[in-house]
């Protein structure tokens, strides 16, 4: 277990290799779950100011189901979520024609027209997040989906990409540059004195 500040992180995320393989998996992880995409509460005003934005991108279904439930409902077991169209794909998603799921706030994002990316659940993703019951830690788990992700773990296998450097970006944006310059300093003990799980 890896300690920085007040965040646990599992060794996984330093000692796994993983890059994600959306030609693979299609971004399966949108529509593959037991809820929509967990939200922070400071998400849901960035979802409440980002509708306008993005509703015309949105599929006929998804829009119906936002417009009838909301831009967001309460989950029992995961707090804040986005909708989800039949229980299946997130009501802000949508398949391209090659059937790859697409966000519509990080198309709005990268189109320069909102400054909110996506849920930082989503832009961590294969890491997980929580908080822990018997402390103020946050808990942080590298927890790939076993079918799903075997491409994006294959890949970075081929590639040679921790988990940590693939996920730079949102571990930043989540928990700052310090944070991460942490992180890396953790790594670079750890494969300076530890060969990585699965190498020779």
């Amino acid at each position: 277990m890896i300690v920085i500040d007040k965040v646990l992180l599992s060794d996984e995320i330093v000692e796994a290799e993983f890059v994600c393989n959306l030609t693979k998996c299609k971004g399966g992880c949108c529509e593959d779950g037991d809820a929509g995409a967990p939200l922070t509460d400071q998400e849901l005003d960035e979802v409440l100011k980002a509708f306008d934005k993005v509703k015309g991108k949105m599929t006929a279904e998804g829009l119906e189901e936002v417009e009838k439930n909301g831009l967001y409902r309460y989950d029992k077991s995961f707090g804040w979520v986005t909708p989800t169209v039949n229980e299946k794909i997130c009501a802000y998603g949508y398949k391209d024609e090659q059937g790859t799921i697409k966000c519509t706030f990080e198309e709005a994002y990268n189109e320069g027209t909102i400054k909110w990316k996506k849920p930082i659940s989503c832009h961590l993703y294969p890491i997980k997040r929580s908080k822990s019951r018997y402390s103020e830690h946050e808990l942080l788990n590298y927890e790939p989906r076993e079918q799903l992700c075997s491409p994006g773990c294959a890949l970075g296998e081929e590639l040679k990409v921790p988990v940590y450097k693939f996920l730079k970006e949102p571990l930043e944006r989540a928990y700052g540059k310090s944070f991460y310059k942490a992180l890396e300093q953790v790594a670079a003990e750890y494969y300076s004195e530890v060969k990585p799980k699965g190498k020779k």
